[in-house]
């Protein structure tokens, strides 16, 4: 089947703690995102990160069982990448840190003409957690991406925090809300057009 040349492609990295096919609030809030990227020709794929094994370390390969170089690919062959966390004890879930740190072997890793492979990949992020620390997290993640050579578009984060203390999670909602929803639809809006750009306009080759 020919490739449609103005879809793009993305990758959702489902960071919970939760193995498949258990239940999650982050899976919720990612798909309910794809469904915006979905109006403007996004074609997304999805891992729960934790199903695999993903071994601790800063290369692109850590050797006999590591499944990053698999996902890795993936993520090399996407014009959109998106991290979708929960929140624990106001950070980042240790899975969608780990992945993080599996990133950082992209500094190394260059072009033919000089430029990180990750260079043209425009970066998102998704959080959900019942206690603050969205913010916080948004700000790690970007800075992150931003320094492996991601493009971060304007206003590239969707997230949910229900009120505290108490125990209703984003994935027992009975809609989405709707700054959520707001936030859903500019996300989409903007990685896809700013991942277009990108696509018809590559960064310079270093000199």
């Amino acid at each position: 089947m020919t490739e449609d040349p103005n879809e793009l492609k993305a990758l959702t990295l489902i960071c919970t703690l939760t193995p498949s096919p258990g239940e999650s609030s982050t899976d919720k809030l990612a798909h309910d995102l794809d469904a915006e990227l979905s109006k403007y020709n996004v074609k997304n794929e999805f891992i729960r990160v934790v199903d695999y094994n993903i071994k601790p370390g800063v290369e692109t390969d850590m050797g006999d069982g590591d499944n990053w170089p698999m996902i890795r690919q993936k993520m090399l062959d996407s014009d959109i990448f998106i991290i979708a966390t929960p929140t624990w004890v106001g950070q980042m879930s240790s899975v969608a840190l780990r992945v993080i740190e599996r990133l950082d072997a992209e500094l190394s890793e260059l072009d033919e003409q000089g430029r990180p492979l990750t260079f043209g990949i425009v970066g998102a992020v998704a959080i959900v957690g019942n206690e603050d620390g969205a913010h916080k997290i948004t700000a790690d993640v970007f800075q992150g991406l931003n320094d492996l050579g991601f493009t971060i578009p304007a206003q590239a984060a969707t997230y949910w925090n229900g009120e505290a203390m108490q125990r209703t999670d984003y994935k027992d909602l009975d809609s989405i809300p709707e700054k959520v929803a707001g936030a859903n639809a500019i996300v989409a809006r903007n990685v896809a057009h700013l991942a277009r750009l990108l696509k018809s306009n590559e960064y310079p080759a270093a000199e």
